[in-house]
């Protein structure tokens, strides 16, 4: 069972940068995809970023160019660096992941989730 604590969120003023990052509770790098989505109250989620386990990365066209999504070398971190943030980037962040080769877009495929981290960003 892994578990993943996401932190990192908070208010921002628009243009500014958030890093989020996700703990998990062991090394799920090499066999796993990990994802952030974000959920805005009363929408569907949706997908922001996705690394899969050979480090290739995905993104959202409402996000490239402004988020990265990293790990760290012991792959127990994963991070979403967060610039030029706008307004419409407000709502509630989740990672998540699942054992499989590639990372699927639909958030029903993942079987496990952080209990999100709120990011606010303000004009």
């Amino acid at each position: 069972q892994v578990q993943l604590v996401e932190s990192g969120g908070g208010s921002v003023q628009v243009g500014g940068s958030l890093r989020l990052s996700c703990a998990a509770s062991e090394n799920i790098g090499g066999k796993y995809c990990m994802a952030w989505f974000r959920q805005v109250a009363g929408k569907q989620r949706e997908g922001v970023a996705a690394i899969d386990r050979d480090g290739r990365t995905r993104y959202a066209d409402s996000v490239k160019g402004r988020f990265t999504i990293s790990q760290d070398n012991a792959r127990t971190t994963l991070y979403l660096q967060m610039n030029s943030l706008k307004p419409e980037d407000t709502a509630m962040y989740y990672c998540a992941t699942l054992q499989s080769d590639t990372c699927p877009e639909s958030v029903r495929f993942y079987n496990y989730w952080g209990q999100g981290t709120q990011v606010t960003v303000s004009s």
